[in-house]
């Protein structure tokens, strides 16, 4: 077992007090904080100490990948370790994105390679060969955009503004209704006009201004469009809202969102478990590189985005543990409840603990023991079997799928 010490990406979106304030330290600065990564992923791993020396979970893993994953995760995802754990705290709204599934990221990076994109670059897509499903689940309520709506829906929504160069996307909607033509509207936007953008997001925007005041089903989706106009002005991503669902998941539900599925989450701060990728394909909302003709070619219409709840873990870990379904093989998300004592579900994977609220102690079976409280997280190698969790404690636990 090892306590972390996790970096903190100051991307523009990020709330400058969520993270902080899990973490119970100051930003007097008041910068963005936008993510907390633990894991091993190449770009920001996580520090630890080893034999009295600091050094990184990656450098450990790679020294001895059967010792800290075991042999069936080593070998099954390469000696690396298969997931990356997040806190997420969005003031601004991301970027609208999708990610690729395993052969398409592989594809993918191997294009670049063989092109010679440099990997630092801001037009490089593919910064690894792993796909990125994820989960996330809200700690305050978390304002998303999730999948595509519905054809006969999304016209809705874009008619009722009633601005007139929308009217031929309107009736292509209406005239198929199926999830390839709302794909087709989308590819439609992202590839308006340039010469002609700045007027129809001024006009959409104002439209949905209006609808914002009156009630009726779209009411919360035309106020999302208001507040992130005033992070994204002239940005067409804001017209590209109105067909993508928007919802505000609660806290203790979690989102998926599986590989081609197009998303963007606005406001909220969330655990997030994904793929040990940092690959995204982007489209709007951002100041980013975009690539359109990719993620057109990514994008899976169909993809559904269930809202889940993590229900009680049957494999007999004992009450205050639970999973959220997710139907990959790089992840599984668990919420542990502590009060008195609790065995952390997964024996023999390598798994990440992260408290976020109360204190506990984990102890494995060789004696070592840690102390937990909000905000720390630690690692659990493979051959720390057997932890026990002792305290008051509310915690997230990653492990790779497959687990029952």
């Amino acid at each position: 077992m090892d306590l972390l010490r996790n970096t903190i990406q100051p991307y523009a979106w990020g709330s400058a007090t969520a993270i902080a304030e899990l973490l119970g330290v100051d930003n007097p600065e008041g910068t963005p904080q936008a993510e907390l990564w633990m894991g091993a992923h190449p770009t920001a791993p996580s520090r630890l100490e080893r034999d009295g020396a600091e050094t990184t979970l990656e450098a450990v893993i790679a020294a001895d990948p059967v010792g800290e994953l075991g042999a069936a995760t080593a070998g099954r995802f390469g000696g690396r370790l298969p997931f990356l754990l997040k806190v997420l705290a969005a003031r601004k709204a991301l970027s609208i994105q999708l990610h690729p599934d395993r052969a398409q990221a592989e594809a993918g990076f191997a294009a670049e390679e063989a092109r010679g994109v440099p990997r630092g670059v801001r037009e490089r897509v593919y910064v690894d060969s792993w796909p990125k499903p994820e989960v996330l689940c809200a700690l305050t309520p978390f304002e998303v955009l999730a999948g595509l709506r519905p054809a006969a829906e999304a016209a809705e929504i874009v008619d009722q503004l009633g601005v007139e160069p929308l009217r031929g996307l309107v009736k292509e909607l209406q005239s198929a209704p199926e999830p390839a033509t709302v794909a087709r509207a989308l590819a439609t936007l992202l590839q308006w006009p340039r010469d002609e953008r700045t007027a129809l997001v001024d006009r959409v925007v104002s439209a949905a201004e209006c609808f914002a005041a009156e009630p009726g089903d779209f009411q919360a989706a035309y106020e999302a469009i208001g507040r992130m106009a005033e992070d994204h002005p002239g940005d067409i991503g804001l017209v590209c809202s109105l067909l993508m669902n928007h919802a505000v998941v609660q806290p203790g539900q979690a989102l998926f969102m599986g590989a081609g599925g197009v998303h963007a989450y606005i406001r909220g701060t969330g655990v997030e478990l994904m793929a040990n990728s940092d690959n995204v394909i982007r489209a709007g909302l951002t100041p980013k590189h975009i690539d359109v003709p990719e993620l057109v070619r990514v994008l899976d219409p169909g993809v559904e985005v269930p809202v889940l709840t993590a229900h009680r873990d049957v494999g007999g870990d004992g009450d205050g543990v639970a999973q959220f379904d997710t139907p990959v093989p790089e992840f599984r998300l668990w919420h542990l409840t502590v009060q008195g004592e609790l065995r952390v579900p997964g024996n023999g994977l390598p798994r990440i603990l992260l408290c976020v609220e109360g204190s506990a102690s984990a102890t494995a079976d060789a004696g070592r023991r840690l102390e937990l409280s909000r905000g720390s997280s630690c690692f659990l190698s493979a051959s720390d079997a057997a932890v026990t969790l002792t305290g008051d404690a509310r915690l997230f636990l990653a492990s790779p799928g497959g687990y029952s």
